[in-house]
């Protein structure tokens, strides 16, 4: 029950962090040409890519953490595995900084 409150408030955070950047960009287009509205319609996408990388690894990370400590703790010899497996999702942030940086 807590988790699902938890992930309620993490949508609805996200919800707001979204519409606050859409509506600064479409106030910052107003007065600028149509050239413009591309770049900043690619930074927008940057930072969405960027932010939904962010939210989609902490989720599974938790999962991936959750469960290796439970492996490690009957097995101690499989820490490496555990800790190769929590790394992992890390790696999808990676993409969202390449977006980022590209653009």
């Amino acid at each position: 029950m807590n988790n699902r409150k938890t992930m309620k408030g993490m949508t609805a955070l996200f919800g707001l962090f979204s519409f606050a950047m859409i509506a600064s960009v479409v106030s910052a287009q107003s007065g600028e040409t149509s050239v413009s509205y591309h770049w900043d319609a690619a930074k927008l996408g940057a930072g969405l890519a960027l932010g939904l990388a962010g939210v989609g690894t902490g989720i599974s990370q938790g999962q991936i953490g959750a469960a290796a400590v439970g492996m490690i703790a009957e097995d101690s010899s499989k820490f490496v595995t555990g800790l190769i497996f929590t790394a992992l999702p890390e790696t999808i942030v990676l993409f969202g900084f390449l977006a980022l940086f590209l653009l």
